[in-house]
């Protein structure tokens, strides 16, 4: 074989190097671009999270709180069937 033909050889082999190194480089970057994609996503759900439980905490005083407008309202409820009660009395 010839110094001219090895070369030919060698710059064709080279190529086929470089053209799998580009195409393996094109799938991994597909591959990045996928999972930044995904936890991109991730993140923005994350997000949404947070902010919708961003004030659970305050559930306990909320049910405290409830508890008393509920007395109270049973204490009004309680009030107005004895105004009733007297005002059927009189009548």
């Amino acid at each position: 074989m010839s110094t001219n033909a090895l070369w030919w050889l060698t710059l064709a082999l080279g190529l086929v190097v470089c053209l799998i190194a580009v195409a393996l480089l094109q799938i991994f970057y597909r591959k990045v671009r996928r999972i930044e994609a995904g936890s991109a996503a991730i993140w923005e759900t994350g997000k949404q999270v947070a902010r919708n439980t961003a004030t659970t905490w305050m559930l306990h005083q909320t049910t405290v709180r409830l508890d008393a407008f509920t007395e109270e309202a049973l204490k009004h409820d309680a009030f107005l069937d004895e105004a009733l009660a007297q005002a059927g009395d009189e009548g």
